[in-house]
């Protein structure tokens, strides 16, 4: 389950960010004081982003779900960041189409083999629009935690 990775200092309610760089700067900056990840961390975000981008379309709401390879990991975690204001990601499997991103979930991935796994249930969190909703209005870390379980516990 999702929820049961979160932990509050990982969680950025109406975080102010003026681009993609920025959020990755904040949030992971924090996977990094953290002890989650690496120095590396922030810079690999922003490559993989502009090799493959992670912005996603959920019927008119953007997310994105960025991450790096594991060699820049040291302990799995998850970071959710929802944006005062939208940023713009470039959507996932295109060059240039992008996505106004509201809510940003932030992957630490330690194992190649959880990571088709972990993607698809933040997915599953993700795809429900009305969870989404909540989640962009939310300003407390405990209530963005509920919100996640009370999605996966249906």
């Amino acid at each position: 389950m999702v929820w049961e990775q979160l932990k509050e200092e990982l969680i950025f309610p109406k975080l102010e960010a003026s681009n993609s760089k920025e959020v990755f700067e904040k949030v992971g900056g924090k996977f990094i004081e953290e002890g989650f990840c690496k120095d590396s961390y922030v810079d690999a975000l922003v490559n993989r982003e502009s090799e493959f981008p992670t912005g996603i379309d959920v019927d008119g709401f953007g997310i994105a779900i960025p991450h790096t390879d594991i060699s820049h990991v040291n302990k799995a975690g998850i970071a959710i960041a929802t944006l005062e204001n939208p940023v713009k990601f470039v959507q996932m499997g295109t060059d240039n189409e992008e996505v106004e991103a509201k809510v940003i979930f932030m992957l630490a991935v330690d194992d190649p083999k959880k990571h088709l796994e972990l993607l698809q249930n933040v997915l599953a969190v993700l795809q429900d629009k009305d969870v989404l909703n909540k989640l962009s209005n939310a300003d407390r870390c405990s209530e963005i935690i509920n919100i996640v379980k009370e999605k996966e516990s249906k």
